[in-house]
C-alpha cells in the first residue's frame, strides 16, 4: 500500500503530474522500461488510471488527495515483454563482445516492452557476416536455456567476478549481479526472465551509425519476432503478385527486367 503525498486531479482533457513519484516495489532501481509501464491504481470504489514516464507519475482520469491509500499493479503484460527485451539485451552485449572484441562498451539503451534498442563502442559498420553471427549467437543462448540469476553483493567483488559495468555510472557499495549461466554477467537493477528460453526469439532488424565510433543497434524478441516476419512475408507477396510470380521467384523476375 502506498500513500499520496499531493492531492491532484486528472481527465481526458488534463494530465497532472505527482511531483513525488510513487515507485512500486518490484521496479525499485529499473530504468526507463519500468517507468513506461501503466499501473492502475484503485481507491476505493475509484479506478484511477496512471502511467509512469520519465520518472514521473501522470493521472489521466479520476482524483486522489493527500493522506489517501492506495494499491498498484504493475501491467503484467507489458512487464514480461520488457523482461524478454532487457535479458536479451544482456545476451547481446555479450555476444557483440564475443563477435567483435572487448572494445565494445554500451554508449545507451533503451528497453520497451515491444523492442529494444542498443548503441556501442565500435569503429565501423558491421559486416552482413558479424550481424548474423551476432544473432545467431544470441539465439543459441536463448535455445540453451540458460539460467538467469541474480546475487547482490559489493561493488569490488562483483568486479572481480567479471560482471560488466557502465565505465561513467555511479554505483553504490552494494550492486545487483545478473547472470545468465556462464555467458553473462552484468551489473543491473532491471527486470528480467527467470530464463533465456523465455526470449523464445531474438531477431536484429538494423544496424547503423549514430556518431563517430557509436553504432545501434535495433531488435526483437518474442512475439515481436513473429510478428516482424508475418510483415515480411506480407510485403514479399504484394512483391511477388506486383512482378506476376511466386514468392521464391521475385529475386529472378527483378533480375530479368534489366
Amino acid at each position: 500500500m502506498h500513500q499520496f503525498l499531493d492531492t491532484l486531479y486528472g481527465n481526458d482533457y488534463t494530465v497532472k503530474v505527482i511531483q513525488s513519484p510513487i515507485q512500486h516495489p518490484a521496479d525499485r532501481n529499473d530504468s526507463l522500461q519500468i517507468l513506461e509501464f501503466c499501473i492502475a491504481l484503485f481507491m476505493e470504489k475509484t479506478k484511477l488510471t496512471v502511467r509512469k514516464t520519465d520518472r514521473r507519475t501522470l493521472m489521466t482520469k479520476g482524483m486522489i488527495k493527500t493522506g489517501d491509500v492506495v494499491t498498484l499493479k504493475v501491467d503484467a503484460a507489458g512487464r514480461a515483454g520488457t523482461s524478454k527485451n532487457h535479458s536479451a539485451t544482456h545476451l547481446l552485449q555479450k555476444a557483440l563482445k564475443t563477435v567483435l572484441g572487448s572494445h565494445v562498451e554500451q554508449k545507451g539503451s533503451l528497453v520497451t516492452p515491444d523492442r529494444l534498442r542498443f548503441d556501442f563502442a565500435h569503429f565501423q559498420p558491421m559486416t552482413a557476416e558479424e550481424i548474423a553471427e551476432v544473432e545467431k549467437l544470441v539465439n543459441e543462448k536463448i535455445q540453451e536455456a540458460l539460467p538467469v540469476t541474480t546475487q547482490v553483493m559489493d561493488i569490488e567483488e562483483a568486479k572481480k567476478s567479471g560482471a560488466m559495468a557502465l565505465f561513467d555510472e555511479k554505483y553504490s557499495e552494494k550492486v545487483r549481479v545478473v547472470s545468465m549461466g556462464d555467458f553473462s554477467r552484468e551489473l543491473c537493477g532491471g527486470t528480467h526472465v527467470a530464463n533465456t528460453s523465455a526470449i523464445t526469439a531474438f531477431k536484429l532488424v538494423s544496424e547503423s551509425g549514430i556518431a563517430a565510433g557509436v553504432r545501434r543497434i535495433e531488435a526483437l524478441t518474442g512475439d515481436g519476432v513473429f510478428k516482424y516476419y508475418k510483415e515480411q512475408e506480407a510485403e514479399l507477396a504484394k512483391a511477388a503478385k506486383l512482378l506476376k510470380t511466386a514468392p521464391q521467384s521475385v529475386c529472378e523476375k527483378i533480375e530479368h527486367l534489366y
